[in-house]
């Protein structure tokens, strides 16, 4: 049994219609949090029932994604506090995930049938992403050189990572690893994500062929590495006493990235400026999309 929601169930919810809403005019509250060394600022839009939001570039730009009124989940790109839906043709839910310097756009959509696959949007062009034999997919991350990470589930029902690098796809799965989703990716193709080996779950870097396990000290039940920036720090969640946390690793040194009030959150991305985005849910169950600023 799997001792936390993966990133990708998260995906999916998302798809669902879980999170929220269209182009309007952002609402920014700047709330500082003395129980942390950030100041936190909440992305919600006026009459949305839940955001979700997933990283950050070097221009601001931020992605993500939202349900409308009737349940269907949309992707969007927020952009000089405007923003911008995205929707893969004929789709029945779209997310966004990551986005690089020069603004190309990953993420997945649901087909007809209900089966997850990853894209590429480039320039205003639509790319699906499934690595062959795959079932389903999800694109979750893209670097500067347009290297592509996320994970495909295989014919058995098994989760693997992979990259895809100029065309080529390769398979991402820590040694005894029984579940893998890769997440993140640098400039450097440093890699981070999760895994599960049996009654285990923990968070992981792939740096030139070598896994090194990332595990929130203390009592945690599982963690997540999800984002990972050009100096090295990393982004995720962790499990601690059945809640979800958000946190930074920089330089060794666990923070705990939790917006006041929140009761569960995920810290997703983190760009060079060392702002983080990510979302949370409130005690009323309301969703939001946050970026943490040192």
């Amino acid at each position: 049994m799997r001792q936390m929601t993966t990133f990708a169930q998260r995906a999916c919810s998302m798809l669902g219609g879980i999170f929220f809403v269209a182009a309007f005019v952002l609402t920014l509250a700047a709330i500082p949090s003395p129980a942390s060394a950030f100041t936190f600022t909440t992305i919600d839009v006026p009459g949305a029932a839940g955001t979700g939001a997933s990283r950050s570039n070097a221009a601001g730009q931020i992605v993500g994604g939202y349900a409308d009124a009737s349940g269907m989940g949309h992707g969007f790109l927020l952009d000089n506090g405007t923003f911008i839906t995205i929707d893969f043709p004929g789709a029945t839910g779209t997310a966004a995930f990551g986005i690089n310097a020069a603004g190309q756009i990953v993420g997945v959509y649901g087909d007809a049938s209900g089966t997850e696959h990853g894209f590429l949007l480039d320039k205003g062009t639509f790319t699906t992403i499934d690595p062959p034999g795959s079932i389903l997919s999800q694109a979750f991350d893209i670097n500067a050189r347009g290297q592509i990470v996320g994970d495909y589930t295989d014919a058995s029902g098994t989760s693997h990572g992979f990259l895809l690098d100029k065309g080529t796809f390769t398979t991402i799965d820590p040694p005894g690893s029984v579940f893998t989703q890769a997440i993140g990716i640098n400039a450097a193709s440093r890699i981070v994500g999760d895994f599960e080996l049996p009654g285990q779950h923990h968070g992981f870097l792939l740096d030139k062929g070598t896994f090194t396990l990332i595990d929130f000290p203390g009592p945690p039940t599982g963690t997540d590495a999800l984002g990972i920036n050009a100096a090295g720090q990393v982004v995720g969640r962790y499990v601690a006493g059945g809640t979800e946390h958000g946190f930074l690793l920089d330089k060794g040194t666990f923070t705990t990235v939790d917006p006041p009030g929140s009761t569960f959150t995920e810290a997703i991305g983190i760009n060079a400026s060392g702002q983080i985005v990510g979302d949370y849910t409130d005690a009323s169950g309301m969703g939001h999309g946050f970026v943490a600023t040192p």
